[in-house]
């Protein structure tokens, strides 16, 4: 038994490892020769009763033969990217529950049951793998700013959602199906991990992290992950998810902003009108009115977006609870 922990609840708790329902092991790979083997073999020995998939992005490296021999079901995905590899797995496999991991051997597989138990005592939708609370990920990464890029989204996700993860990044995670099948995966690369946890916020999902040991990379195997231009494409993520969830509060901090520069080109022309009942500055009494009007438009634009995401929401939830029929607990 291990001790984990339910993100929502915050409260510690002792799970047994389960030992029911299907489960697939998800392996996205691009070009992972060197370790993929070792992966496949470990997850089997763990996991004897799961089907391991691993699904092959352009790999020029012989990975997908290599998983073929060690026992894996390997499939391929043409399109570029980590996320469109997790798109097509969730579209392709049926599952109780599923176990998505990286094919880059830094993930331990003992931490397998860890990860499915609370799906399977129905305690949680999604399982974290979390690298970063019992400091392996800093000890063992030798890559510069990925910490400090971990931290940072984590920090923007507390301040939009109020949710604080202690590894947002982590390729290591569970599921169940209900998850799996109503999960509309958007981004097409390394950004998935990303939506993925924001995702889970929004849409209410229970949330729980169990504590993993993190190791570096073996020699021979080379990061795929760009840390400056992927970066920013996960910022950029974070940004477009808020438009999309929250707009009401995105749009009132740029109405908010667009008023109080408003306000500054306006007090001195309102101040010289009250003492000489003149406007002399007519250009920046234009700019005035122009950048409030645009903060009042702006508003209300997240009032409209706000109504159509709160319809949006009542579907989707409709959604969930067709899936729950067809997917959920038997």
């Amino acid at each position: 038994m291990q001790e984990t922990k339910d993100a929502q609840a915050g409260t510690p708790r002792t799970q047994n490892v389960p030992e029911q329902g299907s489960v697939a092991v998800l392996i996205p790979c691009y070009n992972e020769a060197v370790t993929i083997g070792k992966v496949v073999d470990d997850f089997r020995r763990v996991l004897p009763e799961a089907t391991v998939y691993v699904y092959d992005n352009n790999s020029s490296d012989g990975t997908g033969e290599i998983a073929r021999e060690h026992g894996a079901v390997v499939r391929s995905e043409r399109r570029q990217g980590k996320g469109n590899v997790v798109r097509q797995m969730m579209r392709d496999i049926d599952a109780d529950y599923y176990l998505m991991v990286d094919g880059d051997d830094t993930y331990p597989a003992e931490a397998a049951p860890e990860l499915l138990a609370p799906l399977v005592a129905d305690e949680a939708d999604m399982v974290v793998g979390d690298r970063l609370s019992n400091g392996t990920y800093g000890e063992e990464n030798d890559r510069a700013f990925h910490g400090f890029g971990n931290d940072l989204v984590r920090v923007l996700i507390k301040w939009i959602y109020g949710f604080e993860f202690s590894d947002v990044m982590t390729g290591y995670r569970a599921y169940n199906a209900v998850f799996a099948k109503t999960m509309p995966v958007l981004s097409p690369g390394f950004e998935i991990e990303t939506e993925l946890s924001i995702h889970a916020v929004d849409k209410r999902w229970r949330i729980a992290e169990v504590p993993i040991d993190y190791r570096d990379r073996p020699e021979g195997s080379e990061s795929k992950l760009d840390t400056f231009s992927d970066g920013c494409k996960v910022l950029l993520m974070i940004l477009s998810l808020f438009k999309d969830y929250r707009p009401l509060a995105l749009f009132s901090w740029v109405s908010l902003l667009f008023c109080v520069l408003g306000l500054v080109a306006g007090v001195p022309v309102i101040a010289e009108f009250l003492a000489t009942g003149l406007v002399p500055k007519l250009p920046s009494a234009l700019l005035a009115v122009a950048l409030v009007f645009i903060g009042i438009l702006s508003f209300t634009c997240g009032l409209i977006l706000d109504t159509v995401v709160k319809g949006t929401r009542k579907q989707y939830e409709l959604q969930v609870t067709e899936a729950y029929r067809e997917h959920g607990r038997r």
